[in-house]
């Protein structure tokens, strides 16, 4: 039986804590693990104060080094954050984020951010060279299936935000 909250565990290299929150299963698939978030989903990065997000939010963990996100804000259409590839226990999923962000903006631009702290931590915390490599190759090819509009950065993504509205609308959970 799948866990009601699937705990997002993002951590910082070599192994501090980054982005902590809790999110709904929603579907696995070729693509990977789709989870949900309704608003009010609580998040907390390091030590800072928690945030509340007010919108609703679709995250995809693939079995790659990336992991994506849709929500119903405006901009951009798909966040994905260039980490480790998950480590999946019984309700969390543990990924290292490596800095490295790419998004695809509404008007089909697509954008690689963070360069400059990639590069940083590359000396300040002395990636490995295998995770230099593999964040690179990573952020790479969701450029590339970001900009070819390639799945499931196509559709699927869309569908599954639409599928999380409508378990929203039917019945929030925790209600």
């Amino acid at each position: 039986m799948p866990p009601d909250r699937v705990r997002i565990d993002f951590r910082k290299y070599p192994d501090s804590t980054h982005w902590q929150y809790d999110l709904f299963p929603l579907a696995e698939d070729g693509y990977g693990h789709w989870l949900w978030g309704p608003p009010g989903t609580r998040a907390q990065r390091g030590d800072e104060p928690p945030i509340t997000f007010d919108y609703t939010n679709v995250k995809l963990v693939s079995p790659d080094w990336w992991a994506a996100m849709w929500s119903t804000t405006g901009e951009p259409e798909v966040y994905v954050d260039i980490c480790t590839p998950a480590v999946w226990s019984e309700d969390r999923v543990t990924m290292v984020d490596l800095d490295l962000d790419v998004v695809r903006l509404r008007s089909g631009a697509v954008r690689l951010l963070d360069e400059d702290e990639f590069a940083e931590h590359q000396v300040a915390l002395a990636y490995p060279p295998e995770l230099i490599e593999g964040a690179l190759a990573a952020a790479e090819r969701v450029r590339a299936m970001l900009s070819a509009g390639e799945e499931p950065f196509a559709s699927a993504g869309e569908a599954r935000l639409a599928e999380a509205l409508a378990l929203q609308d039917a019945a929030p959970p925790g209600s």
